[in-house]
């Protein structure tokens, strides 16, 4: 009976989504807040939710013997051992559209600070210091190269489009943008882009996808977002293209290690560096619940599933 299965919670999801998946037909077990209890509720869990802290394992998964759904509340799935469910049989399913807006947001505010130089001028006035003069740029009729142009870059795209911006973009699992994005290789926008914005997922291929070709490919002064995954970046090349003049700086949510252990980098003048925030909304977190809860709630039912990651199979 579905009543019986239980969904064991690995991380904490918002209150209000957490009491919707309370009230349906399920025991809801809820480990968020004693991590190291997590393997001992496994057992008989049939569902198991979790963010980005808790890492499924194929070690993990082995402990769970009854386990049918893995359910990611957000978007990148690399915290899962895919090749390890699938071997299981077990769907896995995320919530691809919940963080969207606020990921969005957050590049185009970056890509502002970047070229605006407005973060070295927020830390002189607050110290005390006035220090006027000609600096930064304007964003509009810049060129802003997007690297992989799925829901959120597509978003950042339509925003960057206010400012007259003009928005090229590789990805090779996309034909057609009907935004006015021009579709283009990974070498040109390297090469035409003022700043170059990554939003792909971290596969074993994208490993230090930007290393030291990349950046000797990038335009001089061009600048680095990275609000996708820290692994994408090959951090001593930055760090070498940043200190010589390569590139002009670089805006980085992600790190390849986190938190960020690299002071090198850190330190530098030309890096603006923000805690992994992109998802951290209120907004982006009731909506990563709602949207998850309501896959698990739709497999607890037998109801077609919009936001299967791996096929698994139902038992």
């Amino acid at each position: 009976m579905a009543e019986s299965r239980v969904v064991v919670l690995a991380d904490p999801i918002d209150a209000h989504a957490l009491a919707l998946l309370q009230e349906g037909p399920c025991r809801v077990v809820d480990a968020s807040a004693d991590p190291a209890s997590l393997p001992a509720h496994l057992k008989d869990a049939w569902a198991l939710i979790v963010r980005s802290r808790t890492r499924v394992t194929a070690e993990l998964i082995a402990k769970a013997p009854q386990l049918q759904l893995i359910a990611r509340a957000g978007v990148g799935v690399d915290n899962v051992d895919l090749d390890a469910a699938t071997a299981r049989g077990i769907r896995v399913v995320n919530a691809p559209a919940a963080a969207t807006v606020s990921v969005a947001e957050l590049t185009v505010a970056l890509c502002l600070l970047l070229a605006r130089g407005i973060y070295p001028q927020v830390v002189a006035t607050k110290s005390g210091r006035w220090e006027r003069g000609t600096q930064g740029h304007e964003l509009s009729g810049k060129t802003v190269g997007l690297v992989g142009y799925g829901r959120i870059a597509r978003e950042v795209a339509h925003r960057l489009h206010a400012f007259e911006v003009t928005t090229i973009a590789y990805d090779p699992y996309v034909r057609t943008a009907a935004d006015g994005t021009e579709l283009t290789t990974f070498e040109e926008v390297l090469r035409r882009s003022d700043i170059v914005s990554l939003h792909a997922a971290l596969t074993p291929e994208n490993h230090h996808l930007i290393g030291p070709a990349a950046f000797e490919r990038m335009k001089a002064g061009a600048y680095l977002v990275n609000v996708a995954r820290g692994p994408l970046v090959d951090e001593t090349a930055l760090i070498e293209a940043l200190r010589f003049g390569r590139i002009g700086g670089a805006a980085l949510d992600v790190f390849e290690v986190e938190p960020p252990k690299n002071r090198e980098l850190l330190e530098l003048p030309n890096v603006l560096a923000t805690p992994h925030i992109g998802a951290s909304t209120p907004e982006a977190q009731r909506r990563a619940g709602v949207d998850i809860v309501d896959e698990v709630l739709r497999a607890l039912k037998g109801e077609p599933l919009r936001a299967l990651v791996t096929p698994g199979g139902a038992r």
